[in-house]
């Protein structure tokens, strides 16, 4: 059996490093990685690192692979948002429990929506995206506040587990056999850009904490304007709920100051802001008058 990877992020890393252990180099065909200018932290590097450490043949992206896909079984695409022409033997391991999520960052979405577990799947490639048969799932139980790092930490270790799972099962048999999804429970991830990021500050003060450790590191921050110009929403606390008069008129504004942390009228509840920068990375704590108003969506 030799399996090719292509691979983005800590989770194709540990992956490739769970199948490695378990398996042997010689089960790996090739790895190709590619960098990712969303995400602060691709893991390029470090999957190429753990390549030579371990004499695995590694391309990047758009290289030449030389003929030693064709000697693979079957290509495992972790995170891999291009398309793959060997179809025949692809298996795209997804972020959630399809058919719900289909589509583009699952992970996040599943956060924002306060679903209470995450799940990564394994499935056949078919014609249109995340609708092949499936193959395998995992799920893990949750609880919040958690943040995307670690949202995608605990889905790393569910990645790794699959992918030896279904690794072990082409070595069985040298094949693998799915079950088509229930299209009547099918439901869709959109993508988001970075229009996305900005808060909606007329939902309650948890739903918006919830966002913003959706969309934090590795990825951009939630976003609100101030004065014109972009900030950054990075860390924040929800706080019991005080009686704001014409609460509608209000949303977004800055009620306390709690220290140098700004306290935020949400629809519902109190927003305390402790991680708050410019697009440059500068801190504003401290720097923000009393009269502000944080602009959302």
């Amino acid at each position: 059996m030799k399996v090719g990877f292509h691979i983005i992020g800590a989770k194709g890393l540990q992956s490739l490093k769970a199948f490695f252990e378990t398996f042997g180099g010689e089960a790996v065909g090739y790895v190709m990685a590619a960098r990712d200018a969303a995400i602060e932290y691709d893991a390029f590097d470090d999957i190429e690192d753990y390549c030579k450490a371990s004499s695995l043949t590694f391309c990047a992206r758009g290289g030449a692979l030389d003929g030693v896909d064709e000697q693979c079984d079957a290509i495992f695409a972790i995170g891999w948002r291009w398309l793959i022409d060997e179809t025949d033997k692809l298996v795209v391991f997804h972020d959630s429990p399809l058919p719900r999520y289909r589509g583009f960052a699952p992970l996040v979405n599943m956060l924002i929506d306060g679903c209470d577990e995450i799940a990564v799947t394994a499935l056949l490639a078919a014609d249109q995206y995340d609708r092949g048969d499936i193959v395998a799932q995992a799920t893990m139980p949750i609880t919040y506040p958690l943040k995307i790092a670690d949202a995608i930490d605990q889905a790393a270790s569910l990645y790794a587990k699959l992918v030896v799972e279904v690794g072990g099962a082409i070595l069985t048999s040298g094949s693998l056999q799915g079950e088509a999804q229930d299209e009547a429970n099918a439901s869709y991830s959109l993508w988001r850009d970075d229009a996305d990021y900005r808060v909606d500050f007329s939902r309650s003060a948890i739903e918006v904490r919830r966002f913003i450790d959706a969309v934090g590191y590795p990825y951009k921050g939630a976003s609100a304007l101030v004065g014109g110009l972009s900030v950054r929403l990075l860390d924040a606390v929800a706080l019991a709920d005080v009686n704001v008069e014409n609460r509608q008129a209000h949303l977004g504004k800055v009620i306390f100051m709690e220290g140098n942390c700004p306290v935020i009228v949400c629809g519902s509840g109190l927003l305390k802001i402790t991680e708050l920068r410019d697009e440059q990375g500068a801190s504003l704590l401290g720097k923000l008058k009393f009269r502000t108003r944080f602009e959302g969506c």
